[in-house]
């Protein structure tokens, strides 16, 4: 998406509002929300998600769900590979007469724990089938495939109400105090995303970012952690070792380009951080890749 949507609007069609597509984690996701229900159901390796002030790991197989308002963003993630369901609930508008009493649909999605580990493995798997089906349905798209879409959807509705536990009090009360829907922080975090994408193989500082987005290195620390779940030194690493993972599964190059293309001062450096975090040196995972 553009770096300068915050509130995204997904292309759906009026008649029948829902999309799913394969999304291989290439790129980085600037943080944006929306008012559709989204789902991320991950099919291969993992990836990194932040949601309001938390950033998570979500490995093959689990799931996430994004309720409406909730702002997102997505951490490059080479050798990954997530199926991404979006919807609006005016889905069921004409399928589901909700009676006095019952829970409302949002209230439903915003009181449910929204990620897998906190589920029951029998809900996750549950729940993987009713994705799966669902994306099968939207590939196929045979006839009455709408149909079938709706009534997995519907099917899953069940499984939010019957399986998955509600979130904690405090949980809850962190949704509604969310800073990140501010939209001036939305913007200040935008723009430190897009000075790390068109900087991140120089010779980034914490006091160079902080200078360009107007805040003191200690208020920038700060404010860094609080939006991200992660330190600003933490991230920018992880963020050039996903671009080295990326250099290195597409092109055959000695390590010393790998390592200053992908912003690390010296090969020693780049050797250590990169096997001290992906668990083998660069050399080896390129052999693993090309095979040579």
């Amino acid at each position: 998406m553009s770096s300068s949507n915050y509130l995204e609007l997904p292309d759906l069609d009026k008649q029948f509002p829902f999309r799913c597509f394969n999304d291989y984690g290439e790129g980085l996701v600037y943080p944006h929300w929306h008012k559709e229900i989204e789902f991320i159901y991950v099919i291969k390796g993992s990836i990194k998600i932040g949601v309001n002030d938390e950033l998570l790991t979500l490995n093959e197989g689990q799931i996430l769900f994004f309720e409406s308002g909730a702002t997102h963003y997505f951490l490059a993630s080479p050798e990954s590979e997530r199926l991404v369901y979006q919807f609006d609930l005016s889905l069921f508008n004409e399928e589901l007469g909700l009676k006095k009493g019952q829970e409302s649909l949002q209230t439903i999605f915003n009181s449910r724990e929204n990620v897998s580990v906190n589920w029951q493995k029998a809900t996750e798997i549950m729940m993987s089938n009713y994705l799966q089906k669902i994306y099968q349905a939207s590939e196929t798209q045979k006839p009455g495939f709408d149909f079938v879409i709706q009534q997995h959807l519907l099917g899953i509705l069940v499984l939010l109400m019957r399986e998955v536990p509600e979130k904690s009090d405090n949980q809850k009360k962190a949704l509604r105090d969310d800073s990140m829907k501010n939209k001036e922080t939305l913007e200040r975090m935008d723009k430190i995303f897009a000075y790390i994408e068109s900087n991140y193989n120089q010779g980034i500082t914490l006091e160079a970012v902080a200078k360009d987005i107007g805040f003191s290195p200690h208020y920038f620390t700060r404010f860094f952690k609080t939006n991200t779940g992660t330190t600003f030194v933490g991230f920018l690493t992880d963020y050039r070792i996903n671009m080295a993972k990326s250099i290195l599964g597409t092109e055959e190059l000695p390590m010393i380009e790998v390592a200053e293309r992908a912003g690390f001062n010296s090969v020693k450096t780049f050797h250590h951080v990169f096997k001290e975090n992906v668990g083998i040196s660069p050399l080896k995972y390129q052999k693993s890749i090309f095979g040579n």
